[in-house]
């Protein structure tokens, strides 16, 4: 049994008999039978295959679509169902041209105030940035607004790639203004950090931020960038940072891969 990308041995036998799709089942008003729901077989099937690969270390191979779908005897239109929405959990990892493998657990970030680089490094991950544009821009009347600078002013803008132990995890584009952080460009190449450049050039340290957390899909770019499939699902992170003297320091939009990350927060009920 082959994969695009070599040999993967079986990861187990076909299931047996399928239970009914239909039929009839108790706990009805007044004990009367009610329609059982019916299962989508390519439900039973995904389900089938997050028990096989849940006793698999990452990085074993998943055998392609024609085969499971002459092991189980389905079609490969279901099989390409099942094995896309396990992608999309993040259970398994498509790799282009080398085929289908159990993917590596989710990196689980707490949400608090502190920098890429310190996030990766509490993980036990080697942290790194690839800089992907770096330049001005004018701000329009929104990112004037964030940044409290008046519209058309200056706006330094910050792209780069982050990256956990080699792999790409995110896209971060972050805004500060020009005026307020003068030659910024220039400093951020002698710090690992934006945070430490912040700090240690300027005098300034985020003590706030408000940060939002939405799903988008993954445009072309953004899924070549970050090695995934083009409409996958993202987690949006829009952060706006604030210095102790409630000014404004920076507007970060952050793209990460929604099948390798997740976000864990502490709750507190507020005081009454």
């Amino acid at each position: 049994m082959t994969t695009d990308g070599g040999t993967a041995r079986p990861l187990a036998t076909a299931p047996g008999p399928a239970a009914p799709e239909g039929g009839r089942e108790p706990g009805g008003p007044g004990g009367a039978d009610r329609p059982a729901a019916r299962v989508p077989k390519y439900y039973r099937l995904k389900k089938h295959l997050l028990e096989m690969t849940d006793r698999l270390p990452s990085g074993t191979p998943v055998p392609p679509e024609r085969t499971l779908a002459a092991e189980f005897d389905t079609s490969r239109t279901t099989v390409r169902q099942a094995l896309q929405e396990l992608v999309v959990e993040g259970r398994l990892e498509r790799i282009q041209g080398k085929g289908t493998f159990v993917a590596k657990p989710k990196v689980a970030q707490a949400l608090q105030l502190t920098s890429y680089t310190e996030d990766m490094r509490a993980q036990g991950l080697e942290p790194a940035s690839r800089l992907l544009d770096v330049g001005y821009v004018t701000a329009d009347d929104r990112l004037a607004e964030l940044l409290d600078i008046r519209p058309g002013s200056r706006v330094l803008r910050i792209e780069r790639l982050r990256l956990a132990n080699g792999d790409p995890m995110a896209i971060e584009a972050a805004h500060l203004s020009a005026r307020r952080f003068p030659a910024l460009r220039r400093n951020l190449v002698k710090h690992d950090s934006l945070y430490t450049a912040l700090r240690e050039v300027y005098g300034v340290t985020v003590a706030e931020a408000e940060e939002t957390i939405e799903t988008s899909l993954a445009t072309p770019r953004e899924a070549e960038l970050l090695g995934s499939d083009v409409g996958l699902p993202m987690l949006l992170l829009s952060r706006h940072s604030y210095a102790a003297d409630g000014e404004p320091v920076e507007w970060v939009r952050s793209l990460y891969r929604g099948d390798r990350y997740k976000f864990v927060a502490r709750l507190k009920r507020p005081e009454e």
